[in-house]
């Protein structure tokens, strides 16, 4: 790929109104822009998606930017790579850090897609030029989440996906299913229960959830697969899949019935194709999710989504969502709850590098 330079840009933004979730509040998204440039010019971007601090995952902008700095860059410095997916065997003497090489390979990725003048959706197999998607609702009382979900069904958003956890679920359903009978819901835990919660939970139920997402922790496949048997509402892993084997141990303990895939979160564009193309041949239902991200691995992201087995909307919000202005040109719009894919090269958006430089905290290239 004649990479020349390899370099990190940390951005710092405010979003435009807090993301409640029971584990953290965001009220500030910090990330890594990585940018790899070959010897005729041609730049790619990636995203490393830790947050600040390790609520989400071990990971950390700081422990990425270290990961990146000592360990991943010099890898490929020293190893020349022809294709990008080289990159995860070439990552995989780091163990862990999933969300650092993530944001490495996905600059590879755009790189390629551009040395080849083509859009990167169609270099990883994708196949839909129009995706629907969704949006998650995040709110700390009822009547912030009734109003977060009238202002997403006004912008034409196809399915809503809110925040729930001990102590704020039942309720809260039943206000959004009083109001919004037929909206395609789903609820995400995010760890928020444990198994003295079963019988609560089998409950949720009556409001026809589409799936309930990661109600147990990280760690709990079985405790799913048990939870899974009880109840008739499907169940989503997020935080538990971080790999192609986490989802075949998953498929094999019946411990879901659906799966979000983010490729940040399973060390890159690589890992993330081969669980949907498992997914696909195993008839588990994916969805593409997000992290607060900046345009960049949204655009990634949303190539992803346009691989066949993505069937169900995923979260992928317009840039003005989350940003009073995004890092790309143009930003990503949502028109009737779908969206357009660039026929550009790569990631099919133009960064911006003024607004990089405006809101860059830290910058580092070898």
């Amino acid at each position: 790929m004649n990479i020349k330079k390899l370099s990190m840009h940390v951005v710092s933004m405010p979003l435009k109104q807090p993301f409640y979730t029971h584990l953290e509040t965001v009220v500030n998204r910090e990330v890594i822009l990585v940018e790899a440039e070959d010897e005729q010019g041609n730049t790619g971007w990636g995203e490393a998606s830790a947050f600040s601090t390790p609520w989400y995952t071990e990971e950390t902008v700081q422990t990425e930017w270290h990961i990146i700095k000592k360990l991943l860059f010099p890898l490929l410095k020293k190893n020349p790579i022809r294709h990008p997916e080289e990159a995860y065997t070439l990552f995989s003497s780091v163990r862990g850090n999933r969300m650092a090489k993530a944001g490495v390979e996905a600059s590879l990725w755009d790189l390629f897609a551009k040395q080849q003048n083509k859009p990167l959706y169609q270099i990883i197999g994708g196949t839909k030029k129009t995706i629907p998607v969704g949006a998650a609702a995040a709110g700390k009382t009822t009547e912030d989440m009734l109003e977060r979900i009238s202002f997403l069904k006004k912008k034409g958003y196809k399915r809503i996906k809110v925040k729930v956890g001990r102590g704020f679920d039942h309720d809260v359903l039943l206000a959004i299913r009083r109001q919004y009978p037929h909206l395609m819901l789903m609820g995400d835990a995010n760890s928020s229960y444990t198994q003295d919660d079963l019988n609560h939970l089998k409950k949720l139920d009556d409001f026809h959830l589409m799936m309930i997402e990661q109600p147990f922790s990280v760690e709990d496949l079985w405790d799913h697969a048990k939870l899974q048997k009880e109840i008739r509402t499907p169940v989503c892993l997020d935080e538990s899949i971080r790999s192609l084997h986490d989802v075949r141990c998953a498929a094999e303990m019946n411990a879901c019935q659906v799966i979000n895939v983010k490729y940040s979160r399973v060390g890159g564009m690589s890992e993330a194709i081969r669980i949907h193309d498992f997914c696909y041949s195993n008839k588990i239902d994916v969805w593409a999710g997000g992290m607060i991200e900046f345009g960049i691995s949204r655009a990634h992201t949303m190539a992803l989504a346009s691989m066949p087995g993505f069937t169900l909307p995923g979260d992928i919000v317009s840039s003005d969502y989350y940003w009073e202005e995004d890092v790309i040109n143009p930003g990503i719009t949502v028109e009737n709850g779908m969206i357009h894919l660039s026929e550009l090269p790569g990631i099919g958006y133009e960064v911006n590098r003024n607004r990089v430089e405006k809101i860059r905290t830290d910058y580092y290239f070898q």
